[in-house]
């Protein structure tokens, strides 16, 4: 914990008034506790005070002032807003990314390359009420900005599970000359056209029923798998409207699941193979979310409101980057 700026994370509780007319559990105390959770694997409330007690002592010079009681972590995890502990997590963030800057992403790419992707998680209905996902259980989801430098969150939400995963690109800002790299279920053309007009490119695979005029093509290596690298514009009068620019439509053909892909993007400069590794490489955030469901306290949780789960998620992605930037 002495890696962690304590000076960042005053400011963050102050942000929010977080320790307002507390005088007993602090919002300090209350982030040691959960990283402890984390970093030790601790299945419940009371696995979290049972072991916390039993290093006695040693608890003072952790930096726990009092004994944690469960009921005082739940009112604490129930309470406090769980925006310190996601501006907190920002802050490590910014300060993890620029360390894995030069690592390789399996793309030559000059271009900072983000991955955007969801992940369910299935919860009991009637714990979590307000996490409704379908008729007889709940759900809630994780969306996930994944800086491929890294494989570094740059930004994660936590929705219920019937929100739509288009829906989070409203929170999202682009980021000028940085691709963005999304499956099918991020086809918005209204929302799509502001990273052209913040000059930030995407690179999303198309729907079947997307109506596309062609206005010509270029030739390809069908040896690599390219199958046509074509200028298109949109055929709809709504969608056009939408999108008025002339999109990018390369067709691949993928010989490993034999399937022929085929993109949608707003950069022409790149060559059409390159288009298709970026998309490939969008795999590593399914590999991420893989890994923290199998090493991280992220399938169950330690209360059962929205609050409580946010401050759950954004203590979990503090440790993650400065894990991270410990070990670099």
């Amino acid at each position: 914990m002495e890696h962690v700026p304590r000076y960042e994370f005053r400011k963050c509780v102050a942000r929010y008034k977080g320790d307002y007319r507390n005088r007993g559990f602090s919002c300090w105390e209350q982030f040691l506790a959960m990283a402890f959770a984390q970093l030790t694997y601790r299945d419940s409330l009371r696995d979290i005070e049972a072991c916390l007690r039993a290093l006695g002592s040693k608890g003072y010079h952790m930096g726990f002032r009092n004994r944690v009681a469960r009921t005082t972590l739940a009112d604490a995890n129930e309470r406090r807003d769980w925006r310190i502990y996601a501006d907190f997590a920002q802050v490590l963030i910014d300060r993890a990314r620029p360390l894995y800057a030069r690592d390789a992403m399996g793309v030559e790419l000059d271009q900072t390359l983000y991955a955007l992707d969801s992940t369910t998680i299935d919860l009991c209905l009637s714990l979590f009420p307000w996490a409704r996902f379908r008729r007889t259980k709940a759900a809630v989801k994780m969306h996930t900005l994944l800086d491929l430098h890294g494989n570094i969150p740059a930004f994660v939400d936590v929705t219920a599970g019937k929100v739509h995963d288009v829906n989070v690109l409203d929170h999202i800002v682009p980021e000028a000359g940085a691709f963005y790299v999304m499956d099918r279920a991020y086809v918005d053309f209204q929302r799509l056209f502001l990273f052209t007009l913040c000059s930030a490119f995407f690179v999303v695979r198309a729907k079947k029923n997307i109506q596309l005029q062609r206005r010509y093509s270029r030739p390809v290596d069908k040896s690599t798998g390219l199958r046509s690298d074509q200028t298109v514009s949109l055929a709809t009068a709504r969608s056009a409207t939408a999108y008025p620019d002339p999109l990018r439509r390369v067709s691949y053909y993928d010989v490993e699941v034999d399937k022929r892909l085929t993109f949608l993007t707003n950069n022409f400069s790149l060559p059409a193979l390159t288009i298709a590794e970026i998309y490939k490489c969008r795999w590593q955030v399914e590999l991420f979310f893989r890994w923290i469901k199998q090493h991280l306290r992220i399938k169950s949780f330690y209360g059962t409101s929205e609050n409580a789960v946010k401050t759950q998620v954004s203590t979990l992605l503090s440790k993650l980057a400065d894990v991270g930037r410990v070990r670099r």
